[in-house]
């Protein structure tokens, strides 16, 4: 492993970008700077921001407050994208500014139907045995 490299294999830069990306964009929509109807009335979690090796491409992940109205958050998002995109190359002033790709944080879908797997009194059972043994 490389000294400048983060235990994940990403470098400490790109993470560190993508974090910076993750705050501006969470700070612009928490003020209300983006003029559109359904994102003032949708609190919007910015979960993670994923920048490629290049610093020129930034996947976002987002997730609406309570998941409702996802596919409308989205939409409205991907709308605002070039303004998105503006702001954050101007508040963070990267050389190039990075495209947003907005997409939904199923992680938390992944981790409740995981947990209810665990839970189900077979799984416990096997787990039980399994632990005997």
């Amino acid at each position: 492993m490389r000294h400048s490299e983060a235990p994940s294999g990403s470098s400490v830069r790109v993470l560190r970008v993508g974090e910076q990306v993750r705050h501006v964009l969470s700070e612009i929509l928490q003020r209300g700077d983006v003029h559109d109807d359904l994102l003032a009335s949708h609190p919007v979690s910015i979960t993670e921001v994923r920048m490629s090796p290049d610093l020129r491409h930034a996947t976002v992940f987002v997730k609406p407050l309570l998941g409702r109205d996802e596919e409308a958050v989205l939409r409205a998002l991907r709308t605002n994208t070039a303004y998105l995109q503006r702001e954050v190359a101007h508040r963070i002033r990267m050389k190039y500014a990075a495209k947003l790709k907005f997409l939904p944080d199923e992680s938390f879908d992944e981790a409740s139907h995981i947990d209810k797997l665990l839970r189900d009194p077979k799984v416990a059972r096997d787990l039980g045995e399994s632990e005997a043994e």
